[in-house]
């Protein structure tokens, strides 16, 4: 069987074959929400990927700049899809340093073990609306 190589693939199939998006809606929802840019502008998820190509994604609270490899329009395994990007270094820094900043805020603003009562909810409404005055 001949190998093919994909020379033009989309945006949004070549960040599902890379991993990013689990789908290819969810990967064309993302960059039609403005959610990715490629190289610093906002693009249409038909825009074709070309090798050295740096794109940044935000997923969740975490923002990503990779730079494009090798070309897919295959959905391979993690460790194969891994090859297809780098990660800078400023970037990896930056998700770490975020990634501490909100475990450090978690530990300073610890959530209550439970929801309040009927009696503390009324309690809690009444300090709340006696400080308005």
């Amino acid at each position: 069987m001949k190998e093919k190589t994909p020379e033009g693939v989309r945006l949004d199939k070549w960040l599902w074959a890379a991993r990013f998006y689990k789908t290819r809606a969810v990967a064309r929802e993302m960059i039609e929400g403005g959610k990715v840019h490629y190289n610093g502008q906002r693009s249409k998820p038909s825009k074709i990927v070309e090798l050295n190509a740096e794109l940044t994604l935000r997923q969740g609270n975490d923002e990503r700049t990779v730079v494009v490899n090798s070309i897919s329009d295959q959905r391979r395994p993690a460790t194969e899809a891994q090859q297809l990007y780098t990660e800078t270094a400023a970037s990896v820094e930056k998700r770490e340093k975020n990634a501490i900043a909100r475990k450090m805020n978690s530990l300073s603003m610890p959530h209550p073990d439970r929801r309040p009562d009927k009696k503390e909810r009324r309690d809690l409404m009444k300090f709340k609306l006696s400080g308005d005055e």
